[in-house]
């Protein structure tokens, strides 16, 4: 059921002040976002600090709409994600020695053409995972209310603001003054990265996803940790690190078999129609809003975004020296793989943007011989791709909320995708520049963990066998109903985020149950209890941004 407001005129909501707010906090948020990413191995979202600083600045500016604030926090937000694909794959090259191969325009033609394929991507999928599967998309929800509450103040901005407040301070005390540890209950499990997140935020997660996508989630993690990993080590099966070969290469195949899945069993089917409705006028109708976000005609719409399509597999090609074949390959792979990672970040909040770019790598590589330095290139565009289809889905569902028109959005994620662009490519010949190219590795000035990985992975898939098992359960489990990509990600992700994740999730089973014993009502306590973790993630978040902020003037 939609209970989403009336939408307004796109025009009213995509204006000049706030496309110049946007574009100049996304310029500061995309140089702290690869900083962040190459310097911590992690990258919090900064759509609600967004949120929070672009009605600040347009209610400055007089008066301001909720749905103009969101349009502008969604120019503001969109280049930190662009700057993760990138961080979270290119420096691999560099540990490899590789790094006279890779210049400001590869990188710039990399962040460009997967800008391109993420808009592309989810101007078609927007209406599927947003109106038709109604997925929870907990990072865009918490935007949502965190722009209502601070419009409405009163009890709700109170307890919103209480929470954000709790966990900011939470995050200061661990990340900027170091007296809080990172993790607890580590334990000496062989292989098993074992232990609790001490993230506010993670369990926020868990909290608002809740229930059994959790347990799923949980089940992955058991099995591959636990059963592959430990137990298969413990038996004699294989060594320690040939099960965690085995388990990454489980966990991308389960997460690449739901993402086809979900191609074919949900998007194919509506293929039909989008054709059919090119024949005629269906402007504003729900199915039409499906493709038609940036002209407003199905017909027009269509043969700009297929146009737009063919134009990047050409800048693949001459650009980034791809064979054509394989440019035209990652472009279809990129589709695939945008729809896992909105699909992922519907469930979870989780967008593991470097996996999906890993998992293109390697078909790809799989298919024909590939240089080295093409395949951080291949794994660049389809990571920036997924990291900004994730940005906009969740803009997406608070636009969802708040009534905010989704052309308005699209378009404004198309300004500050690009934007994004130019900065991250010049920010990281900046450090590699001026830090060398062995700055960047485990040990290193900037640990780069998730590009250390793609490094790692270049040389090939680790277990075939494990991934054409996990490729073809991630399908069978889709088809039957059971959530794949939730396994998929319990297997892959460290199971240190998986145990933080069922806590949120057991504190929420804990908190209806005390609810309920008080007497409330499911409409209150769900409200109260959306509030508050949409609190705690936010005030992660923001702080998260605050302290790559202060890590760069600080020079940290």
């Amino acid at each position: 059921m939609d209970n989403s407001p009336r939408r307004a005129s796109w025009r009213g909501q995509l204006t000049l002040r706030g496309v110049i707010i946007g574009c100049l906090g996304c310029a500061v948020i995309t140089a702290s976002s690869i900083y962040t990413a190459l310097k911590l191995g992690a990258l919090p979202w900064p759509i609600i600090f967004a949120a929070v600083i672009s009605l600040f600045f347009l209610k400055l500016l007089g008066n301001a709409s909720l749905n103009e604030a969101n349009v502008t926090h969604t120019i503001m937000s969109a280049g930190a994600m662009v700057a993760g694909g990138l961080a979270f794959t290119i420096p691999g090259a560099w540990m490899l020695g590789l790094a006279d191969q890779v210049g400001w325009l590869q990188i710039f033609v990399v962040a460009l053409a997967g800008t391109g394929l993420g808009l592309v991507c989810t101007a078609f999928i927007h209406h599927h995972f947003i109106v038709d599967s109604e997925l929870e998309f907990p990072t865009g929800r918490a935007a949502a209310e965190t722009l209502r509450a601070t419009e409405a103040g009163g009890k709700t901005g109170r307890q919103l603001f209480g929470s954000m407040g709790v966990a900011a301070a939470y995050s200061v005390l661990r990340d900027l003054l170091h007296l809080i540890p990172p993790m607890l209950l580590q334990l000496p499990v062989p292989g098993v990265s074992f232990g609790v997140y001490n993230s506010p935020m993670m369990l926020s997660v868990g909290f608002l996803v809740g229930g059994a996508a959790v347990a799923f989630w949980l089940a992955g993690g058991v099995l591959a940790n636990f059963g592959l990993i430990w137990g298969a080590g413990s038996l004699g099966w294989w060594d320690v690190a040939t099960g965690q070969g085995i388990v990454k290469s489980l966990g991308m195949g389960l997460m690449m078999g739901s993402g086809i899945a979900v191609v074919i069993k949900d998007i194919l089917p509506k293929a039909a129609v989008i054709v059919r409705g090119l024949g005629g006028d269906v402007t504003g109708s729900e199915e039409g809003m499906a493709v038609s976000l940036v002209s407003g005609s199905l017909r027009l719409d269509a043969g700009i975004l297929g146009l737009a399509t063919a134009t990047i597999a050409v800048l693949v090609c001459l650009g980034l020296g791809v064979a054509p074949v394989s440019a035209v390959s990652v472009v279809l792979l990129t589709f695939v793989t945008t729809i896992m990672s909105a699909q992922s970040c519907g469930q979870t909040g989780i967008d593991p943007m470097e996996i999906f770019g890993l998992i293109v790598l390697l078909i790809v590589s799989a298919m024909s011989k590939t240089p080295q330095v093409q395949l951080f290139f291949i794994a660049g565009v389809v990571a920036v791709a997924c990291g900004l289809a994730g940005d906009v889905m969740n803009d997406f569902k608070a636009g969802h909320i708040l009534g905010t028109d989704a052309r308005a959005q699209w378009l404004g994620q198309a300004i500050g995708g690009v934007l994004g662009a130019l900065v991250a490519a010049g920010v990281m010949v900046v450090l590699v520049s001026a830090y060398g190219p062995d700055a960047f590795g485990p040990d290193r000035t900037f640990v780069s963990a998730q590009a250390s990985v793609v490094a790692t992975m270049v040389s090939g898939i680790p277990s075939v066998w494990g991934f054409a098992i996990g490729l073809a359960a991630g399908i069978g489990l889709y088809f039957a109903k059971i959530p794949s990509m939730m396994i998929g990600l319990g297997v892959y992700l460290p199971f240190f985020m998986t145990l933080t994740a069922s806590l949120g999730a057991l504190a929420k089973l804990a908190y209806d149950r005390a609810c309920a014993r008080r007497g409330e009502g499911p409409d209150e306590s769900q409200e109260r209890g959306l509030v508050l973790a949409s609190g705690v993630l936010g005030g992660e978040s923001i702080m998260g941004v605050v302290v790559a902020f202060l890590s760069i003037f600080l020079g940290a």
